[in-house]
């Protein structure tokens, strides 16, 4: 991933050409997008029935995110655990438009019809819920973000990690973009404010994409599979490409997980994928030459 070599303030309003690249490396990606017949063909097609994360009900948020970081963390204490011994020197960002509208829906609908409220759709709908169950499965003790974005929610996500690994005291973050398929509530919200400035586009069901990213490659030297790359290198948005157009504002991340981790016979190696916003970054291969 290229990144700004500084944030200085007012670097949101800066243009790509005027943020110098600085690698940030992949260490692993996964996503989950929609299940059943809408599945075909899409990188990592959810299963209906996702696995159950206890003290968590009714809502597929949670279980989503919680699935889509096992998948791209590997199971905490496995061989395939990539936090490990780095947990309190691991980040968080999380981003999404709308959070858990099935929680909060749920908890509003009890109260109006003079139900007792439950503690535990309170305690769900908050969105680092999740994230804190995370960080005790995996150890993880260092920072986390929440982010609720009307525009280029993934280059404001990779705008948070970047800063997160511009402290000594981080060397990973997990990134994680999720959006619930829209119920009546989002759906009335997004059209009204719909126009040039308005809210990115939804994707077309429940969707989560994650990246792990450090400050530098693997310790360990094994291979990193994405690393900077020339801006100028990429292609369109993948907004602008009909296989993703579906994921909405999720689409560059969607691409950019899948990017890092091709589905098994791809046909055609990864494709550096551009981010759209006002950072310029850029998720592509490694290029002859590139830094790690």
């Amino acid at each position: 991933m290229t990144s700004p070599t500084t944030h200085p303030e007012g670097a949101r309003d800066a243009t790509p050409d005027q943020c110098p690249a600085r690698p940030r490396a992949l260490l692993a990606s996964a996503c989950l997008t929609p299940w059943g017949g809408a599945a075909t063909g899409l990188p990592g097609a959810a299963p209906v029935e996702l696995p159950k994360v206890i003290g968590f009900v009714t809502s597929r948020f949670s279980p989503l995110v919680h699935a889509v970081a096992t998948d791209c963390l590997g199971a905490p204490g496995s061989d395939r655990d990539r936090i490990g011994a780095a947990g309190s020197r691991t980040g968080i960002v999380l981003a999404t438009m709308f959070g858990d509208t099935v929680t909060l829906d749920t908890a509003t609908r009890r109260l109006t019809e003079g139900q007792v409220h439950s503690p535990l759709l309170f305690f769900q709908s908050v969105t680092t819920s999740v994230l804190g169950h995370l960080g005790r499965q995996y150890g993880i003790t260092g920072p986390v973000t929440c982010l609720s974005v009307a525009r280029h929610g993934v280059a404001e996500a990779l705008f948070s990690a970047d800063l997160m690994l511009d402290e000594d005291e981080v060397d990973r973050v997990l990134v994680i973009g999720v959006e619930l398929a829209a119920n009546e509530r989002a759906t009335w919200v997004h059209r009204r404010a719909s126009g040039p400035e308005g809210l990115a586009a939804l994707p077309d069901g429940d969707c989560a994409a994650a990246l792990l990213l450090a400050r530098e490659p693997d310790p360990d030297g094994a291979p990193t599979p994405l690393v900077a790359a020339d801006g100028t290198t990429a292609a369109g948005p993948p907004q602008e490409d009909v296989r993703y157009r579906r994921f909405g504002w999720l689409a560059s991340l969607v691409a950019a997980s899948e990017a890092v981790r091709p589905a098994p016979g791809a046909a055609s190696a990864p494709t550096p994928v551009r981010v759209p916003g006002p950072y310029g970054y850029v998720v592509g291969p490694a290029l002859s030459g590139s830094a790690a």
